[in-house]
């Protein structure tokens, strides 16, 4: 089943688990809570116990307002939804919140508001520059 993989501080990425609970469970780390915050025909994955057992804090959720409601910790994944189970999640979908979550966030409590803020991503491919040449004597 090809799902949308979100980890905390990571940008999202494609990826192949098998069906099934097992592979859900062993994706997020522990059981399973799916919930369907869009109306689009997704569910989000993640360990029922994330907050609690202290996994890192994720990413925020938002209402239609913008507002942010919830923040989802440790690994999630978002599937596609048939009429009877969890399925492949679409490609217009994968690109969409693939875009969604592209950059990871941190979360900080100033005034009593807990605020998101955007992350560079730390998967990013970047080369490494070239060590600049020795211009001193060898030690």
């Amino acid at each position: 089943m090809k799902v949308l993989m979100v980890e905390p501080g990571r940008s999202p990425y494609e990826t192949e688990i098998e069906g099934g609970l097992a592979s859900l469970q062993e994706a997020v780390g522990g059981d399973i809570q799916a919930i369907y915050p869009y109306e689009d025909m997704v569910a989000l994955i993640c360990n029922e116990e994330g907050k609690y057992t202290g996994l890192p804090l994720n990413r925020a959720l938002y209402d239609e307002e913008g507002r942010m409601y919830d923040i989802v910790a440790g690994n999630f994944l978002i599937v596609g939804l048939s009429e009877e189970d969890f399925t492949d999640l679409p490609a217009d979908l994968m690109e969409k919140f693939s875009e969604q979550f592209k950059y990871p966030e941190k979360f900080a409590r100033i005034a009593g508001e807990i605020i998101a803020v955007k992350q560079p991503a730390t998967n990013e491919r970047q080369e490494k520059a070239p060590k600049p040449p020795h211009s001193g004597p060898e030690l």
